[in-house]
């Protein structure tokens, strides 16, 4: 077996499949010429966006405090502080897609509010790397008896299997489209699909090859 002739192919699959999450953010900024005026202004903005992610749970998978910044604005021609700028942001992850342009709209509704995305994406242990994965063995093997048959042989057994690396595309981008029902303005989301790619080597060993 170890003189036996090998056969060596690449086995690859691709994919393209509905998202599992999205994500957005959202920031809710304020300005004022006093400092303590604007730290209070800012935490009654957040907790304005908190209120509205409580009451759209369990729509709501996940959210993060990203970073809080507050800063003094300066004349250009000295350092004598005119104002205080405050942001706070919080990423939002959802599943539910029938609600997420709604909730998108509502957060926007708020005053100083900035709503970005979503980003769509699949789950880390989705099982669609595992069906690409796979499905990359499959063409492995189809390609190893393709060569064999070729040379009259057959694929006896498998002597080497290594997986190259799997890859999902880069997060995809909202397509959406506004329209308006008498005042309620309404969000249409356009899941973009994810594409999944796996791809791996192998070497089988096959019979003798019958070349006259």
């Amino acid at each position: 077996m170890a003189d036996a002739p090998v056969v060596a192919v690449r086995g690859e699959a691709y994919r393209e499949v509905a998202p599992e999450l999205a994500r957005f953010t959202v920031t809710a900024t304020v300005r004022d010429r006093d400092r303590e005026a604007t730290l209070t202004r800012l935490a009654e903005r957040a907790a304005a966006v908190r209120a509205l992610l409580d009451a759209a749970e369990p729509a709501v998978e996940r959210r993060e405090t990203g970073q809080v910044h507050v800063w003094p604005v300066t004349k250009r021609s000295g350092d004598r502080v005119v104002a205080y700028q405050g942001s706070v942001s919080t990423t939002v992850t959802t599943t539910d897609f029938t609600v997420l342009g709604d909730l998108m709209l509502r957060l926007a509704d708020q005053e100083q509010v900035e709503v970005a995305g979503p980003v769509w994406s699949l789950r880390p242990d989705s099982p669609a790397y595992r069906e690409a994965r796979q499905a990359a063995i499959a063409d492995a093997l189809v390609r190893a008896r393709e060569y064999a048959e070729a040379l009259g042989a057959r694929v006896i057994a498998l002597r080497e299997l290594s997986d190259t690396g799997m890859s999902a595309g880069p997060p995809m981008m909202v397509k959406a489209a506004y329209t308006r029902s008498g005042e309620q303005p309404e969000l249409e989301l356009d899941p973009a699909p994810q594409p999944v790619h796996a791809a791996v080597e192998a070497r089988f060993t096959i019979s003798e090859p019958v070349l006259g």
